[in-house]
């Protein structure tokens, strides 16, 4: 114990050198406010704040720090977006005005407003000749003395938190129909109401306690202009006993507002969100619904359904687009009354990092897969109109929505995250589009209710998004987007929070829908059963460039993409084509029993399961045989995956059972030789 204690003391000892500088400093902060209490006359305390002289400078204090108020919530709010929102030339410069009060001596400031406001200054004169409006020497001049210094201080508060809340929450608002007006009155105030309250208290405390640039601006009259710091100094000069008791006051007041703020109205909005979720989720509350189980096996399964693409159903693809089409209308926002069938087919040219065309007809649901930077993100936001990085010239049911804005287009998005807006409960979430498009309280949540209950979320309708866990929240982002009605569905991995038994019942609610939706449904995957599970196309993109836009069992038999062939777990190896097979990146040469004609970029595609593991050297057939090293083991459902690099081949995946790996002594580092024979290879252009 003893050697614990003197390990951690050494661990935590501090250097002298910070130490004595940093007490000193803490002495240096604290004297002063010792001296106020201990030179305090307690027993005529109440006697000098009950003067008449007192009582007035604090009503005047109170009248001239409320209005500054209200005046910085004014001006200061917009600037505060604006500062965080929007990018423009000079922004810079802007921010360095908003923080010159701070540092500017009070009293130059005071100068600088009488130079501006005064009756010689720039705007005195005409303000009084043309308002009648006098601002030296009066409670006006007062108030705006108190707004230049302390106006600032809720700028800077509100902008750190405006930066701090993720614009994806005002672009999913945005994409439910949301006005930009109402997104910043219903989303974005209530989510930074924190960093505001925080700001207004710090603005009203430091206007309260103004005094350089009010005397020299506005004065020091009584009942008019003398508020309680100018008293304090009035009184130092007749009574100190009596400046004394009314500094205690202002500093009683200041403590009480920094007391108020502590911890509670601190941090960015992603923080609070975040320690809210933690608080609410508990370690009991962390387990498989939060997390995205990938199953192997499944995996499997939807790769080894070549002749029906692994449709669960192949009657999927009966949804039906004939019937006259739905006359195109002006406004694309209008929800679709329930149970109607209207129909809105897609067409959209997307520019900007490549370009690429996308045409669907409606009810259509379109996969969209590839690497991570392959463009599925963009693409989506391209859709949307929320990206500079691309431009969609985007049709809707032969609507031109290009130049609409984003609550204008009808297109409804679910982001990876959710981006359930936390001051909002499940139902009220669920109804946010709904309402937006002016749809009644009590028909929005009722339409609500009944998509949480689709989706197994109904009884979780008055939670707040911090009492739900990943699962569970991701459920009711995708009922908040259905439930708007939306003319176009763009889902960003809409299953990936979701337990594999839960994902499956949410997949199939989420089929029966798209089954009558009669717009364009695009679904970014890197699943392959929810690929061929819900979608008619799968579009491949690598690199912002269209590979492969075809049905899930063309992608199945015949990926183009070495990404997507791994993602359906088969290995692919890139090349180009000879007269007997392929040549590959390293020198190496495939041979094939079907070839391509010679020179063409192509892929080999090779099952895991035509993958031959020998402990010796294999004679016979094969006529691809290379020496490897086993590097890992992995279960896939009642099989074994078995990762093979090679310095004569690309590594390789095999599939074996656990019973003839155990036969070979399988293990990581163990030295075998893979065959495959050319008959188990097909050779797809690229």
């Amino acid at each position: 114990m003893q050697q614990l204690r003197r390990r951690t003391g050494h661990r935590s000892r501090t250097p002298l050198t910070l130490t004595v500088p940093a007490l000193l400093a803490v002495a240096f902060l604290l004297l002063p406010l010792i001296g106020i209490l201990a030179r305090t006359p307690w027993h005529d305390l109440v006697g000098h704040l009950t003067t008449p002289g007192t009582l007035e400078a604090l009503r005047l204090s109170l009248l001239v720090s409320f209005w500054a108020l209200g005046l910085s919530l004014v001006l200061g709010v917009p600037l505060a977006w604006l500062l965080a929102r929007v990018p423009f030339r000079g922004k810079a410069f802007v921010r360095s005005l908003v923080l010159l009060p701070m540092v500017l001596p009070p009293t130059v400031g005071g100068v600088a407003l009488l130079l501006a406001f005064g009756r010689r200054g720039l705007l005195g004169p005409y303000l009084e000749d043309w308002f009648g409006i006098t601002l030296p020497f009066h409670t006006s001049g007062a108030v705006l003395a108190a707004t230049f210094v302390a106006m600032p201080f809720l700028v800077i508060s509100l902008e750190g938190a405006l930066g701090g809340l993720r614009p994806r929450y005002e672009e999913t608002a945005a994409s439910l129909g949301a006005s930009p007006v109402r997104v910043f009155l219903t989303v974005t105030m209530p989510m930074v109401a924190p960093g505001l309250i925080a700001g207004a208290a710090l603005t009203w405390a430091r206007a309260l306690g103004e005094f350089g640039a009010t005397i020299t601006f506005a004065g020091n009259l009584p009942g008019t202009t003398q508020t309680l710091p100018l008293q304090v100094y009035l009184l130092l000069q007749e009574a100190p006993e009596a400046a004394t008791s009314v500094s205690l006051l202002l500093l009683a007041i200041a403590m009480l507002v920094l007391i108020a703020l502590r911890g509670r109205w601190t941090g960015t909005p992603a923080d609070r969100t975040a320690k809210a979720v933690a608080d609410a989720a508990g370690p009991d509350r962390i387990g498989a619904d939060t997390v995205a189980l990938r199953d192997p096996a499944g995996l499997q399964d939807a790769a080894r359904l070549p002749d029906t693409g692994g449709l669960p159903d192949p009657t999927r693809n009966h949804r039906s687009t004939a019937g006259p089409e739905t006359a195109a209308v002006p406004e694309a926002t209008a929800p679709s009354p329930a149970g109607t069938r209207d129909l809105w087919p897609l067409h959209a040219l997307v520019t900007g990092f490549n370009q690429l065309t996308l045409d669907a007809e409606p009810g259509t649901t379109i996969a969209v897969v590839g690497p991570n930077g392959a463009g599925k993100t963009t693409l989506l936001r391209a859709l949307l109109g929320l990206t500079t990085r691309a431009h969609a010239r985007l049709t809707l049911g032969g609507t031109d929505v290009t130049e609409l804005p984003p609550h204008r287009r009808g297109v409804a998005w679910v982001p990876q995250d959710g981006a359930l807006f936390p001051h909002l409960t499940a139902l009220a979430n669920t109804a946010y589009g709904l309402r937006a498009h002016g749809t009644p309280r009590g028909e929005a949540r009722h339409e609500a209710q009944e998509w949480l209950d689709r989706l197994g979320v109904g009884h979780l309708a008055h939670r707040r998004p911090g009492q739900l866990s990943g699962g569970q929240a991701q459920r009711v982002a995708l009922a908040r987007a259905l439930a708007a009605r939306p003319r176009a569905l763009l889902l960003d991995e809409p299953l990936a929070a979701l337990d594999q038994t839960t994902r499956a019942r949410v997949r199939h609610t989420l089929r029966h829908h798209l089954d009558g939706f009669g717009g364009v449904c695009l679904i970014v995957t890197h699943d392959p059963v929810e690929a061929v599970a819900l979608a008619d196309r799968v579009l491949v993109l690598d690199d912002g460039r269209a590979l492969q836009d075809a049905p899930p069992e063309e992608v199945t038999r015949h990926p183009r993409s070495p990404w997507v062939a791994r993602m359906l777990g088969r290995n692919a190896w890139p090349g180009t084509t000879t007269a007997h097979g392929l040549r590959l990146a390293d020198g190496g040469t495939l041979v094939v029993s079907d070839p391509l004609a010679p020179g063409t970029d192509a892929l080999a595609i090779i099952a895991p399961e035509a993958v031959s593991v020998h402990p010796e050297r294999p004679s016979g057939s094969p006529r691809n045989v290379w020496p490897g090293t086993v590097r890992e083991i992995t279960a896939s459902g009642s099989r074994l995956r078995v990762l093979i690099t090679s310095d004569a081949a690309p590594d390789l995946v095999a599939e074996i059972t656990p019973q003839a790996a155990a036969e070979l002594g399988l293990a990581d580092g163990t030295a075998v030789w893979t065959s495959v024979k050319a008959t188990e290879t097909t050779l797809v252009p690229r």
